[in-house]
């Protein structure tokens, strides 16, 4: 079997037996097309079926020495354990070469987040006289005070917003569908760009539901919102490096300084295993130690 036809069967199967979003399929294909890349570079060239542990241990030193972080390497090495296994299940391989492929060592590196009064101002900052700037605000706010991922906010639908409950339903990674408790700052900010804005937007066919949209109609990008941030960043003076996904961090820290259950917190993130949140507890402790050192008697 050559790589083409090996990589299509396996976005095949992540569709159709995985359930897996488009987004997902497309990290997982990327992981492989490395290790596709990697075997063109050999004198004698090798197969997807025919690739032994030994030849994925030389293709971790390969991607190693492009200089990819662990983390970076570990997410490679997962798509290649997903694509062996599918291999097996179809019966093109009859042993798994990925098997004893250990993962590199990762330091698990807190992620940045906002202060409240950051993200206050990046909201102020917001020129409301614009046509954008009521969904701007609207978009900062529901990152803000649900935590959602930036792929959630561009495919969030009209029809999934529940405000006279305060709730909005997700779709999440591997198209699983959560609610999210949404707060009276964020309804307030949708209702004003749905009610009053976007109303008086031409939006094309098919786009309907989608609850922000651009000028043409049609549903934000990610990168859009990408850029909408760093604006608003660059606006206020704001050195650190961020993206929507600080907010989704901000909004679990602040809930964990707060004392939130991590658990309830797992559940607003949409994290398949507690493990997964617990890194805000990290982000906790750190609190606790600033808030003892500045406010202890004896510090």
């Amino acid at each position: 079997m050559n790589w083409r036809a090996a990589i299509k069967g396996f976005q095949a199967y992540l569709k159709l037996e995985k359930s897996l979003s488009p987004n997902s399929i497309e990290a997982y294909s990327r992981d492989i097309e490395k290790l596709y890349q990697y075997s063109e570079t050999q004198t004698i060239k090798i197969n997807p079926e025919s690739i032994t542990l030994a030849d994925l241990r030389l293709f971790i030193n390969w991607v190693n020495e492009l200089g990819m972080i662990p983390s970076s390497q570990a997410r490679i090495l997962s798509g290649i354990k997903a694509f062996y296994k599918y291999m097996l299940m179809e019966d093109i391989i009859k042993d798994d070469p990925s098997e004893l492929l250990e993962s590199p060592k990762i330091q698990r590196k807190l992620p940045d987040t906002l202060s409240y009064e950051d993200i206050n101002k990046m909201i102020s900052a917001i020129d409301l006289s614009r046509p954008d700037g009521a969904r701007n605000k609207a978009i900062l706010e529901v990152l803000y005070g649900c935590g959602l991922r930036v792929s959630e906010l561009t495919e969030l639908k009209l029809s999934n917003l529940y405000l006279d409950i305060e709730f909005i339903k997700v779709t999440g990674k591997g198209s699983k569908e959560r609610l999210v408790p949404i707060g009276g700052a964020a309804i307030k900010a949708l209702k004003i760009w749905i009610e009053q804005v976007r109303v008086h937007t031409a939006i094309k066919k098919g786009e309907e539901d989608m609850v922000f949209l651009n000028r043409r109609g049609t549903r934000l990008s990610r990168i859009y919102i990408f850029m909408v941030i760093k604006q608003l960043a660059e606006t206020i003076g704001l050195k650190k490096t961020i993206s929507p996904h600080t907010f989704r961090h901000s909004f679990a820290t602040h809930l964990v300084e707060g004392g939130a259950d991590l658990r309830a917190v797992q559940e607003m993130l949409g994290h398949e295993s507690i493990t997964t949140t617990e890194i805000y507890t990290h982000l906790d402790r750190e609190f606790l130690k600033g808030t003892i050192i500045q406010f202890h008697p004896r510090n």
